[in-house]
């Protein structure tokens, strides 16, 4: 039985090695519209795919199900929490509460997420979304939605100081194909989208690859549909004792993102802080204490 901490999607991906070349087939057509392409028959799954239907049976069976319906079981579980609103959220967790005072939960649930996320999270994907942000002939674009735009504005502010050609995309969908008109071909589109997943950032996501952007995507463990579009995907756990999802291990990712480029920047970098330094002098933004 496949532990309820890890989705399908992140067995997948685990076990796509190990897979014959039909079951990798299977495993694409799967991942493609996750999880709703594995909910129909195991005949339909199968011709949807293009393979037989004992070779839907034993792929499932290597990620740990007795069988096809306990597959699907676990799938619609999924497709449930993706689509949960915070309402929903809040009272799923607290029918299942265990006693203790709230910081002790809500830190606990932190932490494993912390973990899980990090046992998850291949280096080399990070490295590589590093070297791309860290390259100057690139022209770096930074998005976020509803809930994520602080993130994104966030990033954007480190970014800003550590490099130049970074751009903040606001939120305002309106005006998304004016930067898109300066978007070419290498260059690299940031997009944060967790659940429930914005149908104008899809929109974004696909006229960016369009146009040849490197997308870098941060998102949750059941992966934005914009994942179909992404170079690198950056998938925190978000699940904690709230109504609200957790952007911590996000955050975390973040900054240990900002943290690598500023090194792999360092030359640039320093001069630029320096410059800013001496402007924030000049303004007296800052209170001297010397």
């Amino acid at each position: 039985m496949t532990a309820p901490s890890e989705t399908i999607a992140e067995r997948l991906y685990r076990y796509f090695d190990a897979l014959t070349r039909a079951e990798r087939q299977l495993a694409d057509l799967i991942l493609e519209n996750y999880p709703v392409s594995g909910l129909g028959s195991i005949t339909t799954v199968a011709e949807n795919a293009g393979v037989s239907t004992p070779t839907v049976a034993r792929m499932v069976q290597k990620l740990g199900y007795t069988g096809f319906p306990e597959f699907q079981a676990e799938l619609r579980r999924e497709l449930e929490a993706k689509i949960s609103d915070p309402i929903a959220k809040r009272d799923s967790w607290a029918e299942k509460a265990p006693d203790g005072h709230i910081l002790n939960r809500f830190t606990d649930a932190v932490i494993g997420n912390i973990r899980q996320s990090l046992a998850q999270l291949e280096t080399e994907t990070f490295d590589q979304s590093c070297r791309l942000l860290a390259a100057p002939q690139r022209a770096v674009y930074i998005v976020g939605g509803r809930i994520t735009r602080a993130l994104a504005d966030y990033f954007f502010l480190h970014m800003q100081v550590i490099r130049s050609g970074v751009t903040h995309i606001q939120s305002n969908s309106n005006t998304w194909p004016h930067y898109l008109l300066d978007v070419r071909e290498g260059d690299v589109l940031v997009i944060f989208d967790v659940r429930r997943y914005e149908n104008s950032t899809l929109k974004l996501a696909e006229m960016g690859a369009r146009q040849g952007a490197k997308i870098i995507l941060f998102t949750d463990q059941w992966r934005s549909p914009v994942s179909k579009y992404a170079d690198h995907c950056l998938s925190s756990r978000i699940i904690v004792p709230s109504a609200w999802d957790s952007s911590v291990v996000t955050l975390l990712f973040l900054e240990t993102v900002i943290a690598a480029v500023q090194e792999l920047m360092w030359d640039e970098t320093r001069l630029r802080m320096e410059a800013l330094e001496d402007m924030f002098d000049q303004t007296r933004m800052f209170r001297k204490f010397t």
